[in-house]
């Protein structure tokens, strides 16, 4: 059975750290990878699909390696030597490209089944903090020191033809004063979606892709250090390291003229619309929206049913809350230093052997350190198709012949807009032969006028030439004479 987990990321202060999943509901731990010390934002999950197992890529914040765990197995399976040390890294949700950031500003962009190097650009002129892809995987999003956030067509940098141009972005957001901190990415296709970006300046900001342009300022006591945005985009939580987390819906409920009730969204005025919380007029209301923590949070993420927020603090414990009635249902204290980067399917337990024979592992290919044409070029598109057996297996038991008969005829009976009965097609029928009689008989009209009008002009023709004839017939003899 599926059951929804949480992947966390431990860096203790001595010793190296580890990834453990566990159980959402109760808390335990499922598996355990080993000998990884990531960065904030420095780890990414590929989840379990398309007939292949997933795999987890752990950035080393002290040195320039790329660990790469498989579910099927706890210990390290590949460790990829990287050009420049990491500070951030990405996977788009189908698990194809990867994309890092480093302390110098610059990003790369690997496809994870081959290592080819696609791109590699100086993007920021500071750290790169964050990056995040869009939900289609169209853009890429990159936060950096220089409070800028820049958004790249990920079709740009993977074209051959501009590999010798420096990549330009498809926009620049950078209403933000200092570094950024963290960004969440709305649900949609680029550009038609909407993106949420924090700083240390006390700032979360509402950006809208297609048109570019800030929707709303929200000001915080504290620099906000995490975001978690609502898959429905009715809200989102702002943490900072004082063990506060604000709740800030994105709508609120007003009474019209008639005494009814309205919903209307909150801010998207521009650049002058800032919401300072922490106002006097609205300290009451925002007190019941307040989660105290009270020890430094450093990730937040919210569950598949938008029921529970999940708290990672600098202590090593993951508080896990309810999020309408802001509840502390249970802590879960078996790492350090967590790091939630999202959820993933998962229902193996390390260490067992027999998984690597009905779950076949998922190749990743060393990352290349520098762009050769050469090999991408040469480079064939691979994938691995799921048994056929057990493919069709699965569908015979679950569409029956009976239910496809009864689609078949759902779909090739005759609807209601031409006539659902016998009737209604018989009087539709005797209409069209009606037509085409009338279209025939109009046809035959048009070929008599077509051959009255033909002969007429050809006897007037003939007429013509036979009178030039009889007068020329005369002149030529007197001539003679």
């Amino acid at each position: 059975m599926l059951r929804e987990t949480i992947l966390c990321s431990a860096t203790p202060t001595t010793g190296p750290g580890s990834l453990t999943v566990h159980d959402l509901q109760t808390g335990s731990t499922l598996a355990s990878f080993k000998q990884t010390s990531a960065p904030p934002h420095g780890t990414a999950v590929v989840p379990s699909q398309n007939g292949q197992g997933g795999i987890l890529l752990s950035a080393q914040q002290d040195k320039s390696i790329l660990n790469v765990y498989n579910f099927q197995k706890d210990q390290v399976s590949l460790k990829i030597v990287l050009p420049e040390k990491l500070s951030c890294i990405a996977v788009d949700q189908t698990g194809e490209y990867c994309a890092a950031g480093t302390s110098q500003g610059r990003i790369y962009l690997w496809e994870i089944c081959s290592g080819i190097l696609f791109n590699s650009w100086d993007a920021h002129y500071r750290q790169v903090t964050v990056l995040k892809f869009t939900h289609d995987g169209a853009a890429l999003l990159s936060g950096s020191e220089d409070s800028g956030v820049s958004v790249w067509s990920v079709s740009r940098l993977l074209d051959d033809d501009m590999q010798s141009d420096l990549p330009l972005p498809y926009c620049v957001l950078s209403d933000h004063t200092l570094p950024i901190t963290d960004i969440a990415c709305g649900i949609g296709p680029f550009p038609n979606c909407r993106i949420l970006s924090s700083a240390i300046d006390h700032s979360v900001k509402l950006w809208d892709l297609a048109s570019q342009t800030l929707l709303t300022t929200f000001q915080f006591p504290q620099p906000i250090s995490c975001l978690a945005w609502d898959i429905t985009e009715r809200m989102f939580f702002a943490a900072s390291k004082d063990g506060s987390i604000h709740q800030m819906d994105l709508f609120r409920q007003r009474e019209d003229k008639t005494g009814g009730h309205l919903l209307e969204a909150i801010g998207g005025a521009g650049v002058t619309d800032i919401i300072r919380v922490g106002d006097d007029a609205h300290t009451k209301t925002q007190k019941k929206r307040l989660i105290s923590v009270g020890e430094p949070v450093v990730s937040m993420s919210i569950s598949l049913t938008s029921t529970l927020l999940l708290a990672g603090t600098s202590t090593g414990l993951i508080h896990v809350y309810d999020i309408p009635s802001h509840q502390l249902l249970r802590s879960i204290s078996t790492h350090k230093a967590p790091d939630l980067i999202g959820h993933v399917s998962l229902s193996i337990h390390a260490g067992q052997s027999s998984l690597t024979d009905t779950i076949p592992v998922r190749h990743v290919a060393p990352f290349q350190r520098m762009r050769d044409a050469k090999s991408r070029e040469a480079h064939d598109i691979t994938m691995i198709l799921p048994s056929q057996d057990t493919l069709y297996e699965d569908e015979g038991s679950i569409y029956t012949d009976e239910v496809l008969l009864r689609d078949h005829d759902f779909f090739v009976q005759p609807t209601a807009a031409s006539g659902g009965d016998a009737v209604s097609l018989q009087s539709k029928a005797n209409e069209l032969e009606s037509e085409v009689g009338r279209l025939r008989e109009q046809l035959a009209k048009a070929k008599g006028v077509n051959d009255v009008m033909w002969e007429t002009v050809v006897q007037k023709v003939v007429g013509q030439n036979k009178e030039k004839e009889e007068d020329g017939e005369p002149r030529r003899k007197r001539g003679r004479t």
